[in-house]
C-alpha cells in the first residue's frame, strides 16, 4: 500500500510539501500540486481522511434532523440536501425524530459533541429557547420549519398563506362545511397552516366546528381513519385541507370505497406535491414547495457558516409555492391562472 512518502519520492518533493497539497493548504505552485497529484493516481494513494479530519478538527459531516424518511417530502428534501452537500465535500447523517423532543434533543447533541459540523432541522419539535443554547456549539439553518425568532436563519414557504389560499380555493369551489386535517398540531408550521385556514373560514363568514379538527393524521391509514370519523360524525362535511398528500390520498379512497364522489360530495387539499398525489383518481389538488431550490439554499447558507466561525448574520429566505388544482377540487370553473 502506498504510503505519502512514495508520493513525495515519486513526484520529487518533499513530504510536508505533498501533505499541504493533500490539506488544500496554501503556497504550493500549481505545476508542483499537478506532480503530486498524477503520482498520488500513479500509486494508487489515498488519503486518510480521518486523519485529516482530525487535525482540521472537522467532521466534513451535516445532520440533518427530520420526523420521518417515509414521507415522500422527506424523502425528496434529504435526497436534494444530499446531492447539494456532495458538491461542498460534505456528508450527510439523517436523524429521524419522530416528533419526539428528547430524540431531537439528543440528536442536537451531536454538534455539542462535535460529531457534526452542522445541523439543518427540517422539523422543530422543542421550543426555540431549548434549541437556542446549542447555537453556540456550531451552525444550525432550519429547512422548511421556522419560527418568528432572530438568531438562525431560515429557509421556507409562506405556509400560513398557501392554507389561506388552499382553503380559499375550497370555499370558492362551494364548500361550506370544512375539516381540518393535520400531524402535529403544535408546530409551528402547523399553528401556521391552521391560522391560514381559519382565516380564510373567517374572511368568508363561515363557522369551523373544532370536532372536524383531527390533529393525528400522518399517512394514508390515517387518511382513511379521517373519512371513516367524518363519515360517521359530520356526513355534511364537504371539503377537507390536509397537511399531506398522503393524507388526502387516504380520504380519497376511502370515500371511493363508500361511494362518495370526489369532489362532489367531498373536495380534498394536500400538500407538497407527492407522486401519489397525481396517480390517485381523482387526482389530489395540492401545495408544491420548490424543494431543489430551497435544499440548494439551505446547503450554501449552512456550508458559508461552517466555514466562517466569526459569521452571524442570519438571514429569511421565503420561497413562492404554487396552489397546483386538480380534480378532487374542481366542483366548478377555476381560473385559467392556475397551473396542473
Amino acid at each position: 500500500m502506498a504510503t505519502i512518502e512514495d508520493v513525495a519520492k515519486l513526484a520529487g518533493l518533499s513530504r510536508t510539501t505533498v501533505s499541504r497539497v493533500i490539506n488544500d493548504q496554501p503556497y504550493v505552485t500549481e505545476e508542483k500540486k499537478k506532480r503530486i497529484i498524477h503520482a498520488m493516481k500513479d500509486l494508487g494513494y489515498v488519503p486518510n481522511s480521518s486523519a485529516r479530519r482530525l487535525r482540521s478538527q472537522r467532521t466534513e459531516t451535516i445532520a440533518v434532523l427530520l420526523p420521518r424518511v417515509t414521507n415522500p417530502f422527506f424523502g425528496h428534501l434529504i435526497e436534494s440536501l444530499e446531492r447539494e452537500a456532495s458538491k461542498a465535500d460534505y456528508q450527510v447523517i439523517v436523524c429521524q425524530t419522530h416528533d419526539k423532543k428528547q430524540k431531537e434533543l439528543d440528536y442536537l447533541q451531536l454538534l455539542k459533541t462535535k460529531q457534526v459540523d452542522g445541523i439543518v432541522m427540517a422539523s422543530l419539535t422543542n421550543d426555540w429557547e431549548d434549541v437556542e443554547p446549542y447555537l453556540t456549539s456550531g451552525p444550525i439553518v432550519l429547512c422548511n420549519e421556522y419560527m418568528r425568532v432572530d438568531g438562525v436563519s431560515m429557509v421556507h414557504i409562506d405556509h400560513r398563506q398557501a392554507a389561506y389560499d388552499s382553503t380559499t380555493h375550497l370555499i370558492r369551489q362551494g364548500c361550506k362545511h370544512l375539516a381540518y386535517a393535520s400531524g402535529a398540531h403544535k408546530t409551528y408550521i402547523a399553528l401556521e397552516r391552521r391560522a391560514g385556514f381559519l382565516e380564510a373560514l373567517a374572511k368568508y363568514d363561515l363557522p369551523f366546528d373544532t370536532d372536524m379538527e383531527l390533529d393525528w393524521a400522518l399517512d394514508v391509514s390515517d387518511g382513511q381513519k379521517v373519512f371513516q370519523f367524518l363519515k360517521e360524525h359530520h356526513p355534511q362535511v364537504d371539503g377537507i385541507f390536509t397537511g399531506s398528500d398522503e393524507v388526502a390520498a387516504g380520504i380519497v379512497y376511502a370515500a371511493s370505497q363508500s361511494n362518495w364522489t370526489i369532489p362532489n360530495d367531498l373536495a380534498v387539499i394536500g400538500f407538497d406535491n407527492q407522486m401519489l398525489s397525481l396517480l390517485m383518481v381523482p387526482a389530489v389538488t395540492t401545495v408544491e414547495q420548490p424543494i431543489d431550490e430551497m435544499a440548494a439554499k439551505t446547503i450554501e447558507v449552512l456550508v458559508e457558516k461552517m466555514s466562517d466561525k466569526r459569521s452571524s448574520q442570519n438571514r429569511r429566505f421565503i420561497y413562492p409555492y404554487q396552489l397546483i388544482i386538480r380534480d378532487s377540487t374542481k366542483r366548478h370553473p377555476v381560473s385559467s391562472s392556475a397551473q396542473l
